[in-house]
């Protein structure tokens, strides 16, 4: 059975950052450069390679910057032509291609993860669509909404991305349980439950920040009310939404960076600099005669 193409990303963008300030007092976090690229677009790119399309921003006050970056800026091109740096013009203009196309909706109070979701309806309406967080960077051979668009194309039903994680750290995601396995890294989820304490967590299997969901959870996110947190949660959501059809677990295949925090961002930082084209083998260079002095 041909399952309908996922073709749009919802970027959750309207937190403040507050783990990052001072540095995100004025600017958002997801601009927060690895390398040579802000987190966002390292989103973006991840979206497109999974075929989607359509770029749904669910913003708040003070994230001009992410509307910014995706725009054209002719001045600078113009700079950059001009000075005949074309490998830096090219490098801004493929930050979005021409057939993608971006959407911002202001979310009008901080009311959590789910309330950001529901905010995207207008745009989604009845499609099947992605949530990428992008304070998790995932490094993998193949883009992590793509292997879960595969997953989706073959069970039509929604897919969420986990791993598992240390068992003193369950209260800082949703943890889900699942039935046996259906496939290699696919299993049909039977719980999820929010942010629970290690003592009441149902396993140390975790959502990381990547979901392919059924338009139906809209109805789902409208009816519930605040969880944990004083908010309106997406897991709530998700857990009404299995009630009614199959939700699966995948386990992606990469290596996840928590750029949430201070330590994950650094280790995104140094481990992609070692990657980079141009600047690995010196960084590499750098670290070593580094390490030796310590």
């Amino acid at each position: 059975m041909t399952q309908q193409p996922v073709k749009t990303v919802v970027f959750p963008v309207a937190g403040r950052g507050t783990r990052f300030l001072p540095a995100t007092k004025a600017s958002p976090k997801e601009m927060l450069p690895v390398v040579d690229k802000p987190l966002i677009q390292y989103a973006v790119e991840e979206a497109l390679a999974a075929g989607a399309d359509t770029m749904v921003f669910i913003t708040g006050s003070s994230k001009r910057a992410i509307e910014d970056h995706f725009d054209t800026n002719s001045e600078l091109e113009a700079v950059l032509q001009a000075q005949n740096k074309q490998d830096l013009l090219d490098s801004v203009r493929g930050i979005l291609p021409s057939w993608a196309s971006c959407v911002y909706i202001r979310q009008p109070a901080p009311l959590g993860l789910g309330h950001a979701v529901l905010c995207a309806r207008p745009v989604v309406g009845s499609a099947p669509f992605m949530v990428h967080l992008a304070d998790d960077l995932i490094d993998s051979p193949v883009a992590c909404l793509k292997q879960m668009a595969d997953v989706y194309a073959t069970y039509g039903r929604s897919v969420l991305g986990v791993e598992h994680v240390p068992a003193q750290d369950t209260d800082r995601y949703g943890i889900v349980s699942v039935e046996a396995g259906v496939a290699p890294r696919i299993s049909k989820m039977s719980h999820i439950v929010e942010k629970p304490k290690p003592d009441k967590a149902p396993s140390t299997l975790a959502v990381v920040g990547r979901y392919l969901l059924s338009a139906s959870i809209f109805d789902d996110l409208a009816k519930i009310g605040k969880g944990a947190g004083g908010e309106i949660q997406l897991t709530d959501g998700i857990a009404r939404l299995m009630q009614r059809e199959a939700v699966y677990a995948y386990e992606f295949v990469g290596k996840r960076y928590d750029c949430g925090t201070k330590l994950g961002y650094l280790q995104a930082t140094v481990e992609f600099g070692l990657k980079h084209p141009q600047l690995g083998a010196a960084f590499n260079s750098y670290l070593k005669a580094f390490s030796a002095n310590l």
